[in-house]
């Protein structure tokens, strides 16, 4: 089949975590023989971010670890659907576009023979609905929604009359483990993640800051967006801060740390159930052990307890931390249950089979 993909960035994944996950399906449908495309403003918020911040060799990184990736940049005043889509069967457009483009593609498709798909990865349909009803979808095929609980919502709300369940997974041919469980690492907590818009403040100081330096931790954290105070915070923590990482970068960040965590952001936990971030997936594909803030798996994506440990309150995540430190096998033995839970469910190869089985339904109903 022949791929048309419109994204905020391929290139980019400064503050744009939907990169991650879209690198893995690309790579993957490019590996079973189909053709992409990938189609991103030029100069979009987060390539101008990343380019600002760390320059045109931040972008040659990631042309060197995916060196059949690759996107193009258009000006929407310029863009030329005819000839963009001209020999696409299947047309995606993700919720980080501009309701105008989501439009136009929509009212293209109606003159076309390609499938077209909306995509969307994020809370926005809860936390800002109104900006989700202003995106015109009566020309698209249905909607690919990256949880059940919002895939309800689509519907529900009358956005569209089709959508499905597709969650992100990890893309196992970069997120996998690097180095050998045990002693030796030079670290005993990693965090890979952003402060973001006090989504989750008081959440990443119960679980993530206090117990660190409650425990002692050799604590070192990566992402972008922290303010002076929150700075100040790890500064008194005691806690290492390391600033943005590509993310193609963290499966060796992890090789070097015992163990991690999860932090979910407020609307996921208590809105959207059910839906972790797609860093929880990178963490257990890469064999370390984690230890959970609580969220609801209502879709049973993992087996709790085992694949990773939960922690109701910051207590807990002491008492946990403190356990994974201080017994190496048991630390081992719930690694290992995580990689194999992502490795039998949930990488890029499973959902890309999940992709093109509905695509195939679509193209058969024409």
């Amino acid at each position: 089949m022949r791929f048309a993909l419109f994204y905020h960035s391929l290139i980019s994944d400064w503050n744009h975590g939907n990169a991650h996950f879209l690198r893995g399906v690309c790579s993957e449908l490019i590996a079973s023989g189909h053709s992409v495309r990938v189609f991103e403003r030029a100069n979009g918020w987060s390539l101008r971010h990343l380019r600002e911040e760390h320059g045109d060799r931040a972008v040659a990184t990631f042309y060197g670890a995916y060196p059949g990736l690759s996107s193009t940049a258009y000006e929407p005043e310029d863009l030329d659907l005819d000839s963009a889509l001209q020999d696409a069967d299947i047309v995606i457009v993700h919720e980080w576009n501009d309701p105008k483009l989501v439009g136009q593609i929509g009212r293209h498709r109606a003159q076309a023979a390609y499938r077209l798909l909306f995509h969307d990865t994020h809370h926005r349909a809860l936390s800002a609905p109104h900006e989700l009803a202003a995106y015109d979808l009566s020309g698209y095929d249905g909607v690919l929604a990256f949880g059940e609980r919002l895939r309800r919502i689509y519907l529900e709300r009358h956005w569209t009359t089709r959508a499905w369940t597709w969650h992100e997974a990890a893309d196992t041919r970069i997120f996998q483990p690097l180095a050998p469980p045990g002693e030796g690492k030079p670290l005993d907590l990693v965090w890979v993640g952003n402060w973001g818009d006090d989504e989750r403040t008081s959440e990443l100081q119960e679980f993530l800051l206090e117990p660190a330096q409650a425990l002692s931790l050799r604590t070192r954290i990566y992402g972008v967006r922290y303010p002076a105070d929150a700075l100040a915070q790890l500064e008194r923590a005691g806690i290492e801060y390391a600033g943005w990482v590509a993310n193609f970068e963290v499966p060796g960040i992890f090789a070097t740390a015992h163990a991690t965590v999860h932090v979910p952001r407020k609307f996921y936990r208590e809105c959207l159930p059910g839906i972790p971030t797609i860093r929880m997936f990178e963490a257990l594909a890469c064999g370390i052990p984690l230890v959970s803030a609580p969220w609801e798996d209502r879709e049973s994506l993992f087996e709790p307890g085992r694949d990773y440990l939960v922690a109701r309150d910051g207590a807990q995540m002491r008492a946990h931390l403190r356990d994974l430190r201080a017994d190496r096998d048991y630390a081992q033995t719930v690694a290992r249950h995580g990689l194999e839970t992502i490795r039998a469910k949930h990488t890029c190869t499973h959902r890309v089979r999940e992709l093109l089985s509905l695509c195939e339904e679509l193209i058969a109903e024409t």
